[in-house]
Order: C-alpha cells, then structure tokens, then sequence
C-alpha cells in the first residue's frame, strides 16, 4: 500500500529559482532545416559523437545546415565534471576503433575543407586519449588530405608532454586547447584542471612546432572582472597563442554554475579590439562565439595574417640591409 502521507510534495513556487531571461542578441532560431536533419542522420549513421548535440551550443541550427559539425572523439562520457560543461560524467565506455575512419568518412561525405575534432576528457587512459587523436589525423589525411585540421583537446593531465609530442607529430594545422575561465574562477568553473597546465600545453605546442597554429578560448558571463581577462589575454600572448575566442557563457541546466551577467555586444567588440591590440593574429568576439564557430573561415583569415606579417617582418630587414 503507498503511503501518500510520505510522497514528496511540489517544490513552492516561492522557492524556485527565478528563470534568466536571455537578452534578444543571445536568442537563436530552433533548427529545423533539411541540411541540419542530413547532418544528423550522417553522425547517427556513423556512430559519431558531436560537441554541437552534447554541448548545447547554440549555434547549431547554422552550422548543421552549412554541413559543419566538430566531432567530439573518445565517446560522449567524460571524467570530469567542470560547472559549465553539459557534457555528461561517469565511466566512460571502451574507446571506438572505427570512430577514426568514420570521423574521415564523415568529413568526405560533408565536403569540409576544415574540420574540428575535440573530444571528452579521458583521466581513465594511460595516454589520455592522445593516441586516438593521433589515428584520427592520420584517417583524415589520408582520406581527405586537402581538409585542414583543427583539434580541440584536454589538458591531458599528467600525462600533457608526451601527448603533445604525439598529437604535434601526427600534424594539425590548429591546436587549440581552451582556458575557459580567469585563473581566480578555476577552483569553483573548471576544478579539475589547473590554469597554469594549461598555459604550458600551449606553449609546448609551439615549442614542438612554431608553425602550428594555436587557439584558445574563454567565456565571459561567469563572474571574472575586465582586467582579469586582459591579463589572460596577455598570458596567452607569452604562451605565443594565434587566436583568441571570447564568447558568453549560457548556463545549460539549473545544476551548473549560474550566469553572472550577459556581456553586451558592445562589450564583446572592445575585448576584440583590445585583443588584436595585444598581437593575435585572428580574434573571435562575440555574445554567440564558440570555439568551432566559423573555424574554416578563421583558419583562412589567419593564415592571411600570419602571411602579411612575415612579409612586413622580411621587408623591414630588407630595409635594414640597404641602410
């Protein structure tokens, strides 16, 4: 017999947290076009994980219907629990042998002249998972070798030189890995990893190979103050990083950390300013960026840039020469 006495009563109205509405720049349009419904039939078709689904991002609706999806490698269960992340935690399943192939069959049915591959955060691999992203380059290109690559990883905790060494021999073109936060905000945002790690992951990429592009991001919204972001973006400048993300953080469940406030566009354009002021060669800044958001096109503009700068850096030793 149950006993109604004991069942759990409805929450009070009174003690609910009050929903945040978003403002109308940071609202987007719910998916629905034939080539977002394409793009997902191909990722269920070939067993494939997206960060776009698992993440929540927001930019889905567009970038499905473009035929741009970032493959999130290692399964879709990560490790760690960071406050922003909606990706889910627990034990993570045995690795895929077939997701390098798929991730390169994908990529050749989609046409994608860049791809971006990032993954989970796998503490449970004696390697962290830098092996599969090794196979998956390797699938890439040999399947479609005139698709750039753009890899997303973890900080491979404890486990970072090695895997760097590894990932940087099997050849990205960008290696992006993303601080997140303001070293301040690391113990409550992102706990399981250091602020500082991070960085060195940075600059061992370079360090590997300087022509590497490197990327980073960090969201905005989660509390950290203006001058907190200029000095990740001067720490990031004396880790020699390329390309800066800057977007708004959007709290994906009631469980995960709250949004503190939502940075204008206005905002967002003077981080950007004040960025390429600091020497990257490419700025992404805005309420809706995302780290794979319009990637091909950075890529292209970055590449640009890094030409016209050695060409300014060989005219001026020319000049030099001649004096």
């Amino acid at each position: 017999m149950n006993d109604l006495a004991n069942s759990p009563k409805p929450e009070p109205e009174s003690t609910r947290p009050p929903r945040q509405r978003k403002p109308d720049w940071i609202r987007v349009r719910a998916p629905v076009s034939e080539g977002y419904h394409e793009t997902r039939r191909l990722m269920r078709e070939l067993n494939l994980n997206t960060v776009c689904e698992e993440a929540a991002c927001p930019n889905i609706g567009e970038c499905w219907t473009q035929k741009h999806a970032t493959v999130m490698i290692l399964g879709d269960v990560c490790t760690r629990a960071c406050a922003f992340c909606n990706v889910k935690t627990g034990m993570p399943r045995a690795v895929d042998p077939m997701e390098p192939e798929n991730t390169a069959i994908a990529a050749a049915k989609m046409g994608l002249k860049h791809i971006v591959i990032t993954s989970v955060d796998r503490d449970d691999l004696p390697d962290g998972g830098a092996g599969q992203f090794v196979k998956v380059i390797e699938a890439l290109r040999r399947n479609t070798p005139d698709t750039t690559i753009e890899i997303l990883t973890p900080d491979f905790r404890g486990k970072m030189r090695a895997a760097v060494e590894a990932i940087c021999e099997a050849g990205p073109d960008v290696y992006n890995h993303n601080l997140e936060t303001v070293p301040r905000l690391y113990p409550t945002i992102r706990p399981g990893a250091r602020y500082y790690a991070s960085l060195r992951l940075l600059e061992e990429v370079k360090a590997h190979n300087p022509l590497i592009f490197t990327k980073s991001g960090i969201m905005l919204g989660l509390g950290e103050q203006r001058l907190e972001v200029h000095q990740v973006m001067d720490d990031m400048r004396s880790a020699d990083v390329d390309f800066i993300t800057m977007g708004q953080y959007l709290q994906p469940t009631p469980k995960h950390a709250k949004v503190e406030e939502f940075v204008t566009p206005k905002a967002f354009s003077a981080y950007g300013s004040i960025a390429r002021a600091k020497g990257f060669l490419q700025v992404a800044s805005s309420p809706l960026t995302r780290s794979s958001y319009h990637a091909g096109d950075d890529f292209a503009e970055m590449k640009k840039a890094r030409e016209a700068k050695l060409a300014k850096e060989q005219a001026r030793k020319a000049d030099r020469l001649t004096v």
